[in-house]
């Protein structure tokens, strides 16, 4: 009988060490990425080379799990992993498991996605939020500057999940490479698995949809620019650790993508791998670039939606010749302007970070409806004090670190976004509201 036991405790022990050996593989994650009617991309990254798959099942069907395929894990690529449920029907909710080496990993929050709904010729379209932020900076003090820790307060994550919202939109500045970083291939993987392995992160990581731009610090060095020899690199490094739809436009490489939720239309610009450096003398300065420009300009045309959110890293509006705003870029900027009041845009709205503030940005336009740039800064990384803005509506500025929540409301034709701007404990700092009719071309 004793033998018994002995054996039996012998094939636990062994069993439990299996599951502490297999949750011990798991780095970060896992992370939801785009959503579609049909299908989701889910992120993992591993501490070395293992496969993952994950299990999906619809919450009103727990009973039928589908699978995605089993992918190993490799050093080259950071050991990250990317899984596409495919076996999905729109406008439902799915709860899903990680199994590493076959063995299911415990995560203690719900792993949850929905797909896109079918709402087109059918009914109104749907209500829904997303969060939104940039400059997420993570310390790690043998590789930051001397002084006082740039990176705080990274409760602004857990507030961010307790909200709830459907997706969230990082504005880029998502991870901040330090000099070790920013000579080898080696150093952006490190630094990129460092901010994405913070604890805070998890829960919204695994429970709500990702989309992301970039800017500087996640391409490069400061105010870095086309120039920088390992933007290719920094590149693959992005598509390795963010699921976009796409990456790049017209065959070309780079960031800029795009995405649709519900009726509103999302424009993610790339504004550092075509951008001329900033003392060039022999060509007009571009942020984006012309084929960039031209395909935003075709896009808004054509887009339908009652809401376009260009989203691009640095503010678009601000009138001044400070920081990095497009203001630096005149002709560019001047160009995109032209092109939407002369072809008639309405609903085009600018979402913008990287100054370390957040604020407003109302330029009126005469016979017109007044554009906005929404400036939502930092989350994590240091806040500045306020600069120059003479269009900044002043009851909007915040310097503090900070987040904020879009929500979108109201039947087809009478629809409302309303952005809740709040601090890194979930507390409200402001409130402001816009009408679909509001951002209509007004008739001569």
């Amino acid at each position: 009988m004793k033998r018994i036991s002995a054996v039996l405790l012998f094939v636990f022990s062994l069993f439990s060490h299996t599951i502490i050996n297999a949750q011990d593989l798991l780095q970060a994650g896992p992370m939801v990425g785009y959503s579609a009617m049909r299908e989701t991309a889910l992120w993992v990254q591993t501490k070395s080379e293992v496969k993952v798959k994950i299990a999906y099942w619809n919450v009103t069907d727990p009973k039928k799990k589908f699978y995605t395929n089993e992918i190993a894990s490799v050093k080259e690529n950071g050991f990250t992993t990317k899984l596409i449920a495919d076996q999905l029907e729109p406008g439902q909710k799915y709860n899903y498991e990680l199994y590493i080496n076959g063995k299911k990993i415990k995560r203690d929050y719900e792993l949850k996605f929905q797909t896109q709904k079918l709402w087109q010729w059918r009914e109104d379209p749907p209500a829904f939020s997303f969060a939104t932020g940039s400059g997420a900076y993570i310390n790690e003090t043998v590789y930051d500057r001397p002084g006082k820790p740039y990176g705080d307060n990274y409760e602004t994550y857990l507030s961010i999940h307790n909200k709830k919202p459907d997706f969230m939109l990082w504005l880029g500045d998502n991870v901040y490479l330090r000099e070790v970083d920013l000579d080898s291939w080696s150093g952006i993987i490190k630094r990129n698995t460092h901010s994405r392995s913070t604890q805070e992160i998890q829960p919204m990581l695994g429970s709500m949809h990702h989309y992301a731009i970039w800017d500087d610090h996640d391409f490069g060095p400061n105010n870095s620019d086309r120039g920088f020899y390992l933007k290719e690199k920094t590149l693959e490094a992005f598509k390795l650790f963010w699921l976009n739809p796409t990456y790049g436009i017209n065959g070309k490489p780079g960031t800029t993508s795009y995405f649709q939720w519900a009726d509103v239309d999302f424009f993610l610009m790339d504004d550092r791998y075509y951008r001329t450096p900033d003392d060039g003398k022999s060509e007009t300065k571009a942020m984006f670039g012309d084929e960039q420009v031209q395909w935003l300009i075709d896009n808004l045309i054509y887009s339908k939606a009652p809401f376009k959110f260009v989203v691009t890293g640095g503010q678009f509006l601000n009138p001044e010749w400070a920081d990095e705003n497009h203001t630096n870029f005149m002709a560019e900027k001047e160009k995109i302007l032209k092109a939407i009041e002369a072809s008639g845009i309405e609903g085009v709205i600018f979402l913008t970070g990287d100054v370390h503030r957040t604020e407003i940005t109302k330029m009126e336009r005469s016979n017109n409806y007044p554009l906005y740039d929404f400036t939502i800064s930092p989350l994590t990384s240091g806040p500045s004090k306020a600069y120059p803005n003479a269009w900044r509506i002043d009851s909007t500025l915040v310097t503090e670190r900070n987040f904020a929540v879009f929500s979108f409301s109201g039947k087809r034709k009478e629809r409302v976004l309303k952005c809740t701007v709040y601090d890194s404990r979930g507390n409200e700092k402001w409130v402001y509201s816009v009408n679909e009719n509001e951002l209509k071309t007004k008739k001569q």
